[in-house]
């Protein structure tokens, strides 16, 4: 047992490594992080900013909760939509997902 002790005391205390090289893994972290985390995120609210500010009266949209209705009064934070014959309902903005293709709502 005396030889697993002998080769751990010969390899001395602790080693100290060089501070450029900690302040530039901490510089390629950030950027790893920048690039897969918070680009994506700011990229995707300024898409979704635009197609909230590109809607229009007519538009076939869709929201988080997945009702589809076609726009009948806009107004600056909330949107009044047709979801059937006689039955409109009123959701935020906020809560828009996407705009459909014209004719996604078909009568029946």
């Amino acid at each position: 047992m005396e030889f697993l002790i002998n080769s751990a005391h010969a390899a001395g205390g602790q080693q100290q490594g060089d501070p450029l090289s900690f302040l530039i893994m901490i510089g390629v972290f950030f950027a790893i992080m920048y690039f897969m985390i918070i680009r994506p995120q700011s990229k995707r609210a300024k898409e979704h900013k635009a197609l909230l500010d590109a809607l229009s009266k007519g538009d076939e949209v869709v929201t988080n909760g997945g009702l589809l209705g076609k726009i009948t009064q806009l107004d600056e934070n909330f949107i009044t939509m047709k979801v059937a014959d006689g039955v409109e309902v009123q959701v935020q903005r906020q809560a828009i997902a996407a705009v459909m293709p014209k004719g996604t709502m078909k009568k029946k």
